[in-house]
């Protein structure tokens, strides 16, 4: 016997995973990450026994919901599931993942278009944060074809305009949780900020490492990475995020000066492993953190104006800021998704044990 649960595999932006509604999947957190881990194939390296991709890329997972809030359409948790551990972190958000989220509601029946192209109000459950994305419903349907493209991504896709509102404090509450623009680690100067997500930016240089170097170059330095992860430890404990050992924030970011038409340089850590591209919720952090004097980003950054062209291993990642008064008012980026299946997940039934059929009316058993 195995349990069906209604799902929708997508590419949000850079990543992938499945997307589910919250009504079909147990209230109960604790076995909601045990579905969500058993759908996923965890703890696997190979992620044999489900439908993660072995990558923290493709191994995330999207839950949507209506809300009740006055002015907003959906909340979306976005879960980090670990590949190697029995765990699954809610505490992040993912912005790549969430370019798929207006799409799915709207296919879902949660959000009903309202023209050429239709505006759906997210709250992300994660951070708080409320976002605005315009996806293209011409004849008002969802269209995935356009000509927009990303790096990362093959190919072009229709844009999704994503809007992030009230970004500084995601999960600290404050844009500089330590009240310092910049500060020491170990003896390395180093800005903790937390913007859409929490982050420890470091210059690449003090750490004799390279803003350009390829991913495997600096995930094959295993002294850099034992020396990047033990001051990721000390940040979380001086932004007020505990101990972080078991959590994937804050991420580390490892910049230097642009060039070729990038006005800064950087290479994002998930924590653990170097980000083939760049996280979104990680691209508008430094980019606030670059247009803000005082941080470890600004002296480095090269751009004018209101755009930040961050380079990362796959391209650029271009963020729209409007700042006044040193505060953000919003940032934005252009994304592009996909629905790839549609269907049902099938979850082991021991995952369900305890649990009688009336506690659960949405889900049916095979």
């Amino acid at each position: 016997m195995q349990t069906r649960i209604p799902c929708v595999l997508m590419r949000g932006g850079t990543s992938r995973g499945p997307y589910f509604l919250a009504s079909d999947l147990p209230a109960d957190e604790a076995q909601r990450d045990a579905v969500l881990l058993a759908a996923m194939g965890s703890p696997h390296p190979l992620q044999i026994d489900g439908i993660g991709g072995t990558s923290s890329l493709s191994s995330k997972v999207a839950i949507v919901s209506p809300s009740s809030e006055p002015g907003v359409d959906v909340e979306y948790l976005f879960a980090q599931v670990s590949i190697t551990d029995a765990t699954v972190d809610t505490r992040p958000n993912c912005g790549n993942m969430l370019a798929g989220v207006g799409p799915f509601a709207i296919e879902a029946g949660l959000v009903k278009p309202t023209g050429e192209a239709t505006q759906v109000t997210i709250r992300n459950r994660n951070t708080g944060a409320l976002i605005d994305a315009v996806v293209l419903t011409p004849g008002g349907e969802v269209t995935y074809d356009g000509d927009a493209s990303i790096p990362g991504v093959p190919g072009t896709a229709a844009p999704i305009q994503i809007r992030f509102r009230d970004v500084a404090g995601s999960k600290t509450g404050a844009l500089f949780p330590t009240g310092k623009r910049q500060e020491e680690i170990q003896g390395v100067p180093v800005t903790l900020i937390d913007g859409a997500m929490p982050m420890m930016i470091v210059e690449a240089a003090q750490l004799g490492a390279d803003a350009e170097a390829a991913p495997e170059a600096i995930e094959g330095d295993a002294a850099l990475m034992a020396r990047i992860e033990a001051m990721r430890l000390e940040a979380g404990q001086r932004m007020g995020l505990g101990d972080v050992r078991g959590s994937v924030i804050p991420k580390p970011a490892l910049v230097g000066p642009g060039r070729d038409g990038a006005g800064i340089a950087a290479r994002y850590l998930t924590p653990h492993a170097v980000h083939r591209a760049m996280a979104v919720t990680g691209g508008i952090t430094l980019a606030i953190a670059a247009r803000m004097t005082g941080t470890v980003a600004q002296p480095l950054c090269r751009d004018e104006g209101q755009v930040v062209h961050i380079a990362h291993p796959a391209g650029l990642l271009d963020i729209a800021l409007e700042i006044e008064n040193d505060a953000v008012v919003w940032a934005g980026v252009l994304r592009t998704a996909r629905r790839i299946f549609e269907g049902n997940l099938l979850v082991p039934s021991a995952i369900w044990a305890g649990r009688g059929a009336a506690e659960t009316p949405a889900l049916a058993a095979e």
